[in-house]
């Protein structure tokens, strides 16, 4: 019979990662030197040696179980397994490295030398570990500009970026040229990246920090910095011409009146990666927490249409070919990582801290292996 596997070498059958058992801040999480080894079990998949990965917001809403039911929903649609539990689930969504194994139906990637980066989907488990398993067409050639630990900081906020400006909100290179755009939240992994990618497709660039990140914006590219501390935002912001173009990556009150600083009846999209999409889901189930996630994004989306301007909401979406397109920009010189600290693997604990701390500039990452 055929082999289901092409591999680079015998595979352990455990290895070293850390995991949460149950869900709560810094304290389920330990370091085991016995995660079971990630199997294959479809053609299209593949298992990554991890080099280097990175911690994301969302690794810290999911240690306190912020969307474990549609999740779990995900990792088991019908129920199939028989016990009912997600843990021991290892968090990380980021990773950069080497593919070890291939599934039979994995053309692009070979074992061994090949050198990748990708971003798992949140219902899969994660990247703090010493493998990973991937679907093929979530994985890419990483940049032949970036290191490992360089690299790891980018592939979920630069997808979770493109996702939003460019699959949502119908930004592109051709388009881009000229047109207002602001971002809210600019200094953190996505903001970081967005101010770049925007700036690379030649629109003028409002970005939204505090104070002492507005040197970082400017680096990066930002034509005008507002500081939210200096005083009311919102009427700073509406002191400057209207916009084209908003993402928000705050929330919160800031949705209230940001929609009316885009310019009426031209086109013009806002943007939000803060839904409560996951939260209508663990607070009234699945069915309901749908429903009621359908009749708020239908009924705003409809009110904005009314006034002249586009709603939208935008979700990370995993995606190799997109990732092929960062990269290119990445080896062009129109991005580059913006990475806050880098720690060990023994480090984690203190990278969640970090994280949790807040008023990150740019990623954390954490370096799996001594080697880059």
């Amino acid at each position: 019979p055929c082999r289901a596997l092409r591999v680079s070498a015998r595979a352990p059958s455990a290895m070293p990662a850390w995991v949460i058992d149950r869900y709560g801040c810094n304290e389920p999480l330990r370091f085991t030197r016995d995660m079971v080894f990630p199997a294959i079990r479809l053609p299209n998949e593949v298992v990554v040696k991890v080099h280097a990965a990175s911690l994301n917001p969302i690794d810290l809403s999911m240690r306190s179980g912020y969307g474990a039911t549609a999740l779990n929903m995900k990792r088991d649609p019908l129920k199939l397994k028989s016990e009912e539990t997600e843990f021991p689930l290892t968090l990380g969504r980021d990773v950069s490295g080497v593919v070890m194994e291939c599934g039979l139906g994995v053309s692009y990637f070979k074992p061994g030398d090949e050198v990748v980066w990708a971003a798992i989907p949140p219902w899969k488990q994660g990247t703090l570990s010493e493998f990973v398993v991937a679907s093929g067409n979530e994985v890419s050639f990483k940049p032949k500009s970036l290191s490992h630990t360089e690299a790891a900081s980018l592939p979920y906020v630069g997808l979770t970026a493109w996702s939003a400006v460019h699959q949502v909100g119908g930004l592109n290179q051709s388009n881009c040229s000229g047109k207002r755009v602001l971002i809210l939240g600019a200094s953190g992994g996505v903001g970081t990246f967005a101010v770049q990618l925007v700036k690379a497709w030649g629109a003028h660039v409002t970005a939204v920090c505090s104070h002492d990140a507005s040197t970082l914006m400017k680096k990066l590219g930002a034509d005008d910095v507002i500081d939210y501390k200096s005083g009311n935002l919102e009427e700073q912001l509406k002191a400057l011409p209207l916009f084209d173009f908003i993402l928000d990556n705050v929330g919160g009150s800031t949705e209230k009146w940001a929609l009316n600083l885009l310019k009426k009846w031209s086109g013009a999209t806002y943007v939000t990666l803060v839904t409560p999409f996951l939260i209508n889901m663990d607070r009234l189930g699945v069915a309901d927490g749908m429903l009621q996630t359908g009749v708020t994004v239908g009924s705003k989306t409809v009110k904005h249409l009314f006034k002249g301007v586009h709603y939208r909401w935008a979700f990370f979406m995993p995606s190799g070919p997109n990732l092929d397109e960062i990269a290119e920009l990445v080896d062009s010189g129109k991005i580059q990582p913006v990475i806050d600290e880098v720690f060990s693997f023994s480090e984690v604990p203190k990278a969640f801290m970090k994280l949790e701390g807040g008023h990150a500039r740019g990623k954390t990452v954490i370096n799996v292996i001594s080697r880059k």
